[in-house]
């Protein structure tokens, strides 16, 4: 049955609320071919024992009406003929509102219409029924209901909004937890508005800060404080990399930076800039007081079991001081190398290198194409007890056992190239430097280099081969340069196409010329078509699109002649068939990984 679109002029009528029950969900499924006899069967034979164990467990000790959806949730069941597709909530929500003849729909938090909600329900009304409102459509309210069959609570929501209602079947977990981030967050953000911020006591540096529970968070008394756990708590949901909170003539903007693209989430009261900010700076010790100044600061707080840190920055900006929070999650920021994105032949290229006692590596590209997460991943394999691996960062992105991890310091002279020297005199293994951005800086490493150490650092250059070129206008001599480069690696980030909405597609004449690389003759190109997923982008996480330039003994000789970086380009890729960055884009294309439109954004000269 086809599903019904929220822009119709009025939706039908809904059954009675009773008629939503176990028997109902279970048939629908079997109906879909998503669940057999027997696993209904096993469901029902032990309903009585898994809504006693949900109510429970997410009642919180006060009354819960256990939804048929989430009874069959529990149960984890895998999907026919889709590997690794287990039956969840969405999916079952999903099939039963096409059974039911409504639409159905996976809330995004980004788009929740504050105060669209706060004006038409009470949160005990909204919790009470386990319903929200989503959207105006033209004349008509979009409402979120847990019940497909529930008439009552449609006609009652429309006497009290003064519109008609369209209802769409959302899973009741993601209702219940929108309500609490809508409710929650908007009271506290109204508290500290009308005067309601605490200042609280700063902690150690090393003090872990820990986010309150839900519960907590209903019950604080400081609402700049759950303000802006709330915030975090939404930042972390989200997979962002990055919170952006902008002061404004009229108000406060909130965007969160996810898979690489910004999203506006909130715009707050221009009252409450002042208090989240100032709740923000105790956190990662910075000076309150200073408003004029650039200040740098660090936040460690934990996330499902594992801590995560947040790198905290501001600046005075025409409007007051914008503030930039970085998170890094260490399962994210040091990976397997694995799990990077290297192809076989660039994987062994790049554990060659590594594996080298001496010589120096570089890792090339702008600012935000992962770089940090490379070397961090390559350090992460070498770190054994036995190797002294010592870095050099400003600032430092993430704190790790194992390694020794220095802080740039400038206004005590503690710089990159000083650093270094310094290193030196203890007796290290292996040396991370951040960034080449000088004369003293280049030197001192390829000093390093020469002198018996692994050196890993980057370099912001746009190809691999410019690398060489950067480093000899740096005032590098050739033949040093040619004697301690071991390899060269370019890298950019490509947004993945979503695995669970990909569709098949077909290269245009136009998508092919903008391409400008041969994808290769087994070409099986993907789309995502936009789902609940990936918040109907087509896109889910992001990989690494890699430009290797090793350094055999050809190389070197050229590079210690001073050769181009052009001839020392064609001269390698043409005898090792290494692809550039468009090609290995080309490649993920071809592969069903990524799409033509992020190739050509993220390789672009």
């Amino acid at each position: 049955m086809k599903q019904r679109s929220e822009g119709q002029a009025e939706a039908p009528r809904l059954r009675g609320k009773a008629d939503f029950t176990l028997a109902f969900v279970l048939r629908t499924l079997e109906r879909a071919s998503l669940c057999g006899r027997e696993q209904s069967a096993g469901i029902v034979e032990r309903e009585a024992s898994v809504r006693a164990r949900l109510a429970r467990e997410r009642g919180h000790g006060k009354p819960y009406d256990v939804s048929p959806v989430e009874i069959v949730a529990s149960f984890s069941l895998p999907v026919p003929g889709k590997t690794g597709l287990l039956l969840d909530e969405d999916l079952v929500t999903e099939t039963v509102a096409r059974a039911a003849g409504v639409a159905s729909r996976k809330i995004d938090p980004l788009k929740l219409d504050m105060q669209l909600i706060t004006r038409t329900l009470s949160r005990p009304y909204a919790e009470r029924h386990v319903v929200l409102p989503l959207e105006k459509g033209g004349e008509q309210l979009v409402l979120a209901v847990a019940n497909p069959f529930d008439q009552e609570i449609v006609d009652a929501v429309r006497q009290l909004a003064g519109m008609p209602v369209v209802p769409v079947l959302c899973s009741k977990s993601d209702i219940l937890r929108s309500i609490d981030h809508v409710y929650g967050f908007r009271r506290s953000v109204a508290a500290v508005a009308d005067g309601g911020f605490v200042q609280s006591q700063l902690g150690d540096f090393e003090q872990l800060v820990r986010l309150s529970g839900d519960r907590e968070l209903d019950a604080s008394d400081r609402p700049v404080v759950a303000a802006v756990e709330y915030l975090m708590r939404q930042a972390f949901e989200q997979r962002a990399s990055d919170i952006h909170i902008e002061p404004r003539r009229a108000g406060t903007s909130v965007r969160l930076r996810i898979d690489g693209v910004l999203h506006p989430v909130y715009m707050l009261p221009r009252s409450v800039h002042g208090p989240v900010v100032s709740r923000l700076k105790m956190l990662s010790r910075m000076d309150i007081a200073e408003k004029r100044r650039p200040q740098d600061g660090r936040i460690k707080t934990e996330r499902s079991g594992r801590e995560v840190e947040l790198r905290v920055s501001t600046i005075p900006t025409a409007f007051g001081e914008k503030m930039v929070l970085r998170i890094f999650d260490p399962e994210a920021l040091a990976q397997d190398l694995t799990s990077l994105g290297f192809d076989e032949q660039e994987r062994a290229l790049f554990e060659e290198w590594i594996a080298r006692p001496h010589g120096m590596v570089l890792v090339t590209g702008p600012t935000g194409s992962g770089k940090t997460t490379t070397l961090y991943s390559a350090l992460r394999s070498v770190a054994t007890p036995d190797v002294n691996v010592v870095t050099i960062e400003d600032p430092i992105e993430m704190v790790f056992e194992g390694l020794n991890q220095i802080q740039v310091q400038p206004k005590i002279d503690l710089d990159f190239a000083a650093a270094i020297r310094h290193i030196l005199r203890q007796d290290p293994d292996v040396i991370m430097v951040g960034e080449i951005r000088d004369r003293e800086t280049a030197a001192a490493a390829v000093q390093a280099a020469l002198t018996g150490h692994l050196v890993l650092s980057t370099l912001h250059t746009n190809t691999a081969s410019e690398a060489v070129t950067r480093l000899r206008d740096l005032g590098i001599e050739p033949f040093l340069l040619g004697s301690s480069l071991l390899g060269v690696m370019a890298q950019r980030l490509v947004r993945v196409v979503c695995p669970h909405c990909a569709e098949a597609t077909e290269l245009t004449p136009e998508e092919r010329q903008a391409l400008g690389a041969d994808p290769g003759p087994d070409l099986k190109p993907r789309r995502g078509a936009g789902c609940r997923k990936c918040r109907l982008t087509g896109y889910l996480g992001r990989t690494a699109v890699f430009e290797m330039l090793p350094m055999p003994l050809q190389a070197r000789l050229m590079v210690s002649h001073g050769a181009s970086a052009e001839e020392i380009d064609q001269a390698i890729r043409g005898g090792m068939g290494l692809p550039r960055l468009r090609e290995s884009g080309a490649r993920l294309v071809a592969r069903g990984i990524t799409t033509v439109d992020e190739v050509v954004r993220a390789t672009a000269d």
